[in-house]
Parts: structure tokens; sequence; C-alpha cells
């Protein structure tokens, strides 16, 4: 697992931490970091996982710098690798919470929204799925993920029109479960929301969950693959 990406566990709360010192930008080294620290959480099953970013940042999303460089192979391997491990969260057998402790724009917003629940730090912090202004057509993966945890009548402004949210806004809206006051703070209340989850039944949960999500995964899943193949060229993604 990549020292930026690390996993650790106490009071049976399992905490996944992305910090590469910059913005958490996503690329198949970090899906595959963020897979082993799942894996591991599946392994040890703590009660609860809190998956947190660096102070400012929770994640800025896919690196769009490196991606106009891959192979074309390598390109849609990478893409498959993003919708794969952000269902993975959404399905994960073990109650999620998200501690966004700074800016989550895209592929970050994703990774919130896969999550369980959601603390967001206070601050100049947007909360953004910006695709569809940067000329990116959301796929049906993330699509699914921005319904269950936007209401709907918030669907057509934060998926369609990209609108991003300030801490207050995502509260407001019921995006966000919690604005942790001082942004220092969000991890110890992504922690403290993620204790009583910790105490249900694991079993009961983790079969409900999948039964509560299998209709809407399996059509993201069916569409994953296809949608990769119909990606803009590598110098559409700017």
């Amino acid at each position: 697992m990549p020292d930026r990406i690390c996993y650790e566990a106490s009071d049976n709360i399992g905490q996944i931490t992305l910090d590469d010192g910059k913005v958490n930008a996503m690329a198949l080294a970090f899906f595959e970091g963020l897979n082993a620290a799942l894996d591991r959480a599946e392994r040890e099953r703590p009660g609860a996982v809190v998956i947190a970013g660096r102070a400012g940042c929770f994640s800025a999303g896919l690196d769009l710098k490196l991606l106009p460089t891959l192979p074309p192979a390598e390109l849609a391997r990478t893409m498959v690798a993003f919708g794969r491990t952000m269902l993975r969260v959404f399905t994960f057998p073990v109650p999620t919470v998200a501690a966004i402790t700074g800016h989550a724009i895209a592929g970050g917003a994703m990774l919130a929204f896969a999550c369980d629940l959601r603390l967001m730090a206070e601050g100049p912090f947007r909360l953004h799925l910006n695709e569809v202004a940067i000329g990116l057509a959301l796929p049906t993966w993330a699509i699914t993920l921005a319904h269950s945890a936007i209401p709907p009548r918030f669907h057509t402004e934060a998926i369609l029109h990209a609108r991003m949210y300030s801490p207050a806004e995502a509260l407001e809206r019921h995006i966000v479960h919690g604005v942790a006051r001082p942004a220092e703070r969000v991890v110890e209340e992504a922690r403290a929301a993620a204790a009583p989850l910790a105490k249900l039944d694991q079993k009961a949960y983790a079969i409900s969950k999948s039964r509560h999500r299998a209709m809407v995964v399996k059509w993201a899943e069916e569409q994953l693959e296809a949608e990769i193949g119909a990606l803009p060229s590598r110098a559409a993604i700017k």
C-alpha cells in the first residue's frame, strides 16, 4: 500500500487516510492503494470505516495532467479501476463515513458520495461535481452515487448544472450530515458518527446494504465498460 494511503484501526473503527501531500489526485496507483486499504478492512472487519483526506483537501479527483499522457489501454484501465473502486466503497459490507477534510471535487465528491455518511470541515471549501462544466459526461456509476447522496430535488443543479457547494450549502441540502467547527475536528466528528454504526450487526448490515443497492449497482456495472469505450480522445481530457 503506498504511504500516501494509510490504514489504521482503533476502538473498532478502521480509518483510511489519503495524503499525497498535495490534492490527493486519483490515478491507477491511488485506486490500487485504496483497494489495498479496503482489503485490509475486509480482513480485519472493524465495525465501521472512516475515509479521511488531508487538511484542506479530501480529493480533487482524477489527475487530469496525467490522464492525457497515458496510452489508450492504460487510460481505459485507469477509468475502469476508478468506477469499480468507487462502486466497491458504495457496496462496502461495513458502514463507511467520509471525513471531508477540505475540497472534494469531481472524483473526490464521488468518493464522498460513495460513503454512507459524510461530515465536512468548515472553511472555504467546495463540494463539486464539475464534470459537465469542463466538458465531461458523467458515467452512469457516478450518477448512481450522486443519486444516493443528494436529495432528488437537487439532482439537476448538482449533476447537470455542476453547482458547487460550500459546507454550509451542502449541509442545508442534506448532502452532508454535519459540518465540523472548527475544521480540525472533522475526523474526530466522523469517528464519533461512525461509533454507533460500528455497534450494528455486521452480517445483517452487509446483507441489507447489498440488497438495498443491488439494482442500481447492477445497472451501473453493466454500463461501466461500455461507457469507458466511448470516452473522448486523450486530447479531449484536459
